[in-house]
């Protein structure tokens, strides 16, 4: 019970590595407020953590409407009084040729994937600071802030683009009491990989890159973000954890074909 008594908002928690985090959080006894583009999906996931015996509600919210993050946050510290924990999660992915990718395309995936992470961070953090008893951000990035993926140019910017916030969050959240860290995940079992990890050869190639041999689970993931949100991390801020099966020591900065 690591986060006994602290509440925690989880983006993107309807499905994948959100969802997880948010069952996670709630089993370590956190009060989880999850909230979800799709709001069917968020209550799905809330609805799960209320049957294991844990606290949750669901929300509605478009990370990148700066209208809908503040409703957001306004919802969740109305169900339990403040925000302890922001796990910043909700991102999209698409995979197009470079020549191909729309203006609108690139709009959404920057929009969502960068401007709703700093919209969101940004607005918890504010009422952090209020409340003035800290807290800890811990945003979702991707291996892919550091490895160039040519088939999904818009998100691999906008994952560039997370790694830095968070350093700059940290730096500029430390007074404050609020540690902001980042997690980089590798290829994991998810929605938005569901097609590539059924294609026998994708699979194969995203196992070849992979020194561990397989793809990642998004409990996994949920695993790193427990021990971020925990006092156990009390002295990390400003980190970006990779958990990618160890593909970024291997391939070191050298682009990599999708």
């Amino acid at each position: 019970m690591r986060l006994q008594g602290r509440a925690a908002l989880v983006t993107g928690a309807g499905s994948g590595i959100g969802a997880a985090v948010a069952r996670r959080f709630a089993a370590e006894g956190a009060k989880v407020a999850a909230a979800d583009v799709n709001g069917a999906a968020a209550e799905a996931t809330a609805d799960t953590i209320l049957k294991a015996g844990g606290t949750a509600c669901a929300i509605t919210a478009d990370v990148s409407r700066g209208a809908d993050v503040q409703a957001m946050v306004d919802r969740a510290v109305a169900a339990y009084g403040r925000i302890d924990i922001l796990m910043n999660n909700a991102g999209v992915m698409a995979v197009t040729p470079f020549l191909e990718v729309t203006e609108a395309e690139w709009d959404r995936t920057i929009a969502t994937n960068l401007k709703g992470m700093f919209l969101v961070g940004q607005a918890v953090a504010r009422r952090m600071v209020q409340d003035g008893k800290g807290g800890c951000i811990v945003n979702t990035s991707s291996v892919n802030a550091v490895l160039c993926l040519p088939t999904s140019v818009p998100y691999t910017v906008s994952k560039g683009g997370v790694k830095q916030l968070t350093g700059a969050m940290a730096v500029a959240l430390a007074p404050h009491g609020i540690r902001v860290n980042a997690i980089g995940p590798g290829t994991i079992a998810t929605g938005m990989t569901r097609e590539m990890v059924a294609d026998s050869n994708t699979l194969r190639a995203i196992k070849s890159r992979t020194p561990l041999g397989r793809v990642g689970q998004p409990d996994e993931m949920a695993s790193i973000a427990l021990f971020l949100a925990s006092d156990e991390a009390s002295y990390i801020t400003g980190a970006t954890i990779y958990a990618d099966g160890g593909r970024l020591p291997l391939n070191g900065v050298v682009p990599v074909p999708s």
